[in-house]
């Protein structure tokens, strides 16, 4: 291929690009029988001698696009999956064509570059701690073993242990504690790390799966706590300042660690009025966790770990090789599991300064009060479980002794037929619950009043079929 062939093929790439993004509100939550039925077109032999570029790209849209799932739309309302900000997409393509690998400042200057303008602007927005280490992996998880490794090694180093230089074999034992309502992915995170998915004290959780401070356990060495911004199914916050207070109290010579899972609420520090009601202490803790994909939406994927002493992510990432630079400046590779890495700062970079402040506190409050609305349109109708105090909202169908668990599955299934909208199920107090997550810049007034309305429209046909 000559150059002019080269731009042909990615201006019609583009194009193709285009096309959907700026259909995809029009586009059914979830794809028809049709759709679904069109991927059997990927079903052939690799080709011998190659196919041709554009062919290739124009079977990708033509089969592929009707099966997607329309997360990047303003309707669905599934799994805490947030939108693309355009600004942030059309980012997303410019790096694509540049291909950084942001692994030291070597490697791209402009990844480097813009890795210290967004970390000043997140710890702003979010009123992180001044000197807070930021570091980008894929997703949350990634983003909570990230922190919880560095807080391993931090509270091994304190009783005399090298992790990283002797393992884990024979090393000193210390506790870690976790709430009842602890995310999957938290104890995923805690596995990877070799803290252990079930080695926790579990400390149980109130009615709307907070952390039940009062009952922290009586620990006598050093303790590991992981917190929680915005339960995944209710949206609650754990007593931060209460936490913190406990590990405070302790000796200095068994001194703690706070680790916070903030997937999508550590994005309410954003909002003012939000972070002075819900997050009260978030700011105390010595590491957070958050996606960029949930509630800043960029594109997937875009971890973030916040570590209060950046000097941790460096002892426990560094990967020094002859040829590696070690300056004093912020390299990626050192600070983070992976090397090779995409410059995913770049869409943040993108994202934070075409919202900026008020526009990422807009942002936030725009889908905590779309949560809201959809709550107001359907209670009376439909059982509104959780306080409605984030972007979830948790509903279900109730009978006369209380959760109708046929019924409330039913809803479920009935709503992911419709296809208007997309909402999942969940397990909530040991009953089925529909779980409504607003996280897209695009979901407004309107959008929600019509969540609420098919919500509404497939109760009525489930309680007419029973």
């Amino acid at each position: 291929m000559d150059r002019e062939d080269d731009q042909d093929l990615l201006r019609a790439a583009a194009e193709l690009a285009l096309e959907y993004a700026t259909t995809v509100d029009d586009r059914p939550a979830t794809p028809d029988a049709a759709a679904l039925a069109g991927l059997a077109a990927f079903d052939e032999p690799l080709p011998a001698a190659g196919e041709p570029a554009a062919a290739t790209l124009k079977l990708l849209h033509a089969a592929g696009s009707p099966a997607t799932m329309a997360s990047a739309g303003a309707r669905y309302f599934g799994f805490v999956i947030g939108a693309t900000l355009p600004a942030a997409l059309g980012a997303s393509w410019l790096t694509s064509a540049w291909d950084q690998n942001a692994a030291l400042p070597a490697m791209s200057p402009v990844a480097a570059r813009l890795h210290e303008v967004t970390r000043g602007w997140l710890l702003d927005v979010l009123g992180l701690p001044a000197g807070t280490g930021v570091a980008y992996v894929t997703g949350a998880t990634m983003a909570n073993a990230a922190s919880l490794a560095a807080a391993r090694d931090a509270l091994l180093g304190r009783l005399g242990w090298d992790a990283q230089a002797d393992g884990l074999f024979g090393a000193p034992a210390f506790d870690v504690v976790i709430g009842a309502a602890a995310h999957s992915t938290l104890r995923k995170s805690l596995g990877l790390v070799g803290l252990g998915r079930s080695r926790v004290h579990i400390v149980p959780a109130d009615d709307q799966g907070r952390l039940r401070a009062d009952l922290l356990p009586d620990l006598p060495g050093p303790v590991l706590v992981c917190a929680q911004a915005g339960e995944v199914n209710t949206g609650a916050f754990d007593p931060f300042d209460e936490i913190a207070d406990w590990l405070a109290r302790r000796p200095a010579e068994v001194k703690g660690w706070l680790h916070v899972d903030g997937a999508f609420g550590l994005w309410a520090l954003a909002d003012p009025s939000r972070r002075d009601r819900l997050c009260t202490g978030l700011d105390r803790a010595d590491s957070w966790a958050t996606d960029g994909h949930k509630w800043l939406n960029v594109t997937y994927d875009c971890g973030i770990a916040f570590v209060r002493d950046p000097a941790h992510l460096r002892t426990t990432f560094t990967a020094a090789a002859g040829y590696t630079p070690m300056g004093d400046t912020f390299d990626a590779m050192h600070h983070t599991p992976q090397s090779s890495q995409r410059a995913r700062q770049v869409e943040v970079w993108a994202a934070l300064r075409t919202l900026g402040r008020a526009g990422a506190a807009d942002l936030v409050a725009r889908c905590c009060d779309a949560a809201a609305t959809i709550a107001r349109r359907v209670e009376g109708e439909l059982t509104v479980v959780n306080d409605v105090v984030l972007n979830q909202v948790l509903l279900r169908i109730d009978g006369p002794d209380g959760p109708d668990a046929a019924a409330t599955s039913a809803l479920i299934a009935e709503i992911q037929a419709d296809g208007r909208i997309w909402c999942g199920g969940t397990q909530w107090d040991g009953a089925p619950a529909l779980r409504v997550s607003v996280s897209s810049w695009k979901t407004g007034p309107d959008d929600a009043a019509f969540a609420a309305d098919v919500i509404l429209a497939c109760a009525a046909r489930v309680r007419a079929a029973a």
